[in-house]
């Protein structure tokens, strides 16, 4: 019995070092990954293979700079074309046969990543409580309407009379009435708290004046240590949570001890319930139909799995999936007009994707992505395959992007239809305007003003920010946009 105890012991030192070396090796770099553009592997391979021609710093050298856009990148000649066949004419290297292809695209999100940072070096905004932001068709000011008593706030969405319910990270609920913040709901879900896991979306049911219908996503865990994402749906009465029932919970088998990609916003369409599951650091196992992580699911509103589902008939499909190939959807929302379903997607570093969604198609993570990994080591050579989806836009470097929203009111008229996408590390809010599957225009709206972790308009056509400015108390807001 004594050998057998000191057996467990040792087991559970194992499972602890081996969960600890995890979350260094994968979950403290991606933190990192807006400081480590420029950085990292590649530029190793930069400074062996280019910087005697275009200098260290990218911008000077027989070669000329790179920071400003080359003549010779055109539509039919991408930087990747250039660095692996050259350029007839000039003393350009030719790289094919010396580097990878894989090498190769790397170099070329370095490229971008340094002339991001060499457009906006000069780039400022307003601060302070009073500032006043101005964009191309609206000005307006940041009004704050509560800060997090513990920890910090995840998302928002808004009970029929307006009033906003707002998720801390921790397991709170609480609703924001009267110009205050309730004390938490009381009974809610017990979530798993680890790494990016805890409480995240709340969706109010359409026809919550009818049912009362709450729907709430959260890290659960499994057993020995292990979780995933759990969606479950309940009611508010008298500030307790009752009547909860389970709308969804993946398998055992695609838990895992990676506090990773959650995914996790909601969309309700006609009875439906659209959300999101990452690929909880398992990037292969987006592309297995077998499985639920790195996809988007449908079920009917009270977790029924819809008969005409495209794997809904197919032998050891996970019948729920609505598309594949979706690294860590990070906000899902839905077309005012066409009704459309639109999602922001994050990237490794580089590769933030803005996705139209559609039945059963393949959004291609990892087999092809504008990202490399966040050491700076490639991921893929393919940014595009036939059977796979291309992004209505990309962010590189990435924007840690996160909760996204088409406008709709009265407040910012020149803004209707307009979808907007915050970024967490980048601490960034876009306006993105769309035609079809594709966006023709991107503002950068908000700078420097704290993580944007939600985007959600309000029934009153305010635009509602989830701002994390820090982890402690007070470090978190719900805040809106006001006309100026």
């Amino acid at each position: 019995m004594l050998l057998i105890s000191k057996l467990k012991q040792v087991q559970r030192l194992i499972r602890t070092r081996v969960t600890f070396f995890f979350t260094i090796l994968f979950f403290v770099p991606m933190l990192q990954a807006q400081n480590r553009i420029g950085q990292g592997e590649v530029l190793k391979l930069y400074n062996q293979h280019c910087a005697a021609c275009h200098g260290p710093n990218f911008d000077n050298g027989l070669g000329g700079s790179l920071l400003e856009e080359w003549d010779h990148v055109t539509a039919d000649r991408s930087v990747e074309d250039i660095i692996r066949n050259g350029v007839p004419g000039l003393e350009m290297a030719v790289f094919k046969g010396v580097l990878t292809d894989k090498e190769i695209r790397s170099l070329a999100i370095l490229i971008d990543e340094k002339r991001h940072q060499h457009r906006t070096k000069d780039l400022s905004f307003p601060s302070g409580p009073n500032a006043v932001y101005e964009s191309e068709h609206h000005s307006f000011k940041i009004e704050m309407l509560a800060t997090s008593p513990k920890g910090i706030f995840w998302a928002v969405d808004f009970l029929p009379d307006g009033t906003p319910l707002v998720t801390g990270f921790e397991g709170q609920l609480y609703l924001f009435k009267d110009g205050s913040l309730s004390a938490p709901i009381q009974g809610t879900p017990k979530v798993w708290r680890k790494g990016q896991g805890g409480l995240l979306d709340v969706g109010v049911h359409p026809e919550y004046k009818q049912n009362g219908w709450i729907y709430l996503s959260y890290s659960e865990e499994h057993g020995n240590g292990a979780g995933t994402t759990t969606v479950v749906r309940g009611k508010i009465k008298d500030g307790q949570w009752i009547d909860q029932e389970t709308i969804f919970q993946s398998d055992e088998d695609d838990s895992t001890k990676a506090g990773v990609h959650f995914g996790s916003r909601f969309v309700f369409d006609d009875g439906y319930l659209f959300f999101g599951i990452g690929d909880r650091g398992n990037m292969q196992h987006a592309q297995d139909i077998k499985r639920s992580n790195g996809k988007i699911h449908r079920v009917h509103d009270d977790g029924r799995i819809p008969d005409d589902n495209p794997f809904a008939r197919k032998p050891g499909a996970f019948k729920t999936i609505w598309s594949y190939g979706n690294r860590n959807a990070q906000g899902l929302t839905k077309h005012p007009e066409t009704g459309d379903l639109w999602e922001s997607e994050h990237g490794p570093r580089g590769g933030d994707e803005i996705n139209r969604i559609e039945k059963g198609k393949n959004y291609g993570w990892p087999v092809i992505s504008y990202g490399m990994n966040y050491n700076g080591k490639p991921i893929t050579a393919l940014t595009e395959k036939e059977g796979m989806e291309q992004p209505a836009t990309y962010f590189t470097p990435s924007i840690a992007i996160c909760g996204t929203d088409f406008y709709t009111g009265s407040k910012f008229p020149k803004w209707d239809n307009h979808l907007f996408t915050g970024g967490l590390a980048s601490q960034e809010l876009w306006r993105l305007e769309t035609d079809g599957g594709t966006v023709t225009h991107r503002e950068l709206v908000l700078k420097n003003q704290g993580r944007v972790r939600d985007v959600r308009v309000g029934p009153d056509g305010f635009l509602y920010l989830i701002l994390n400015r820090g982890k402690r108390e007070g470090g978190s807001e719900l805040c809106r946009l006001i006309p100026e």
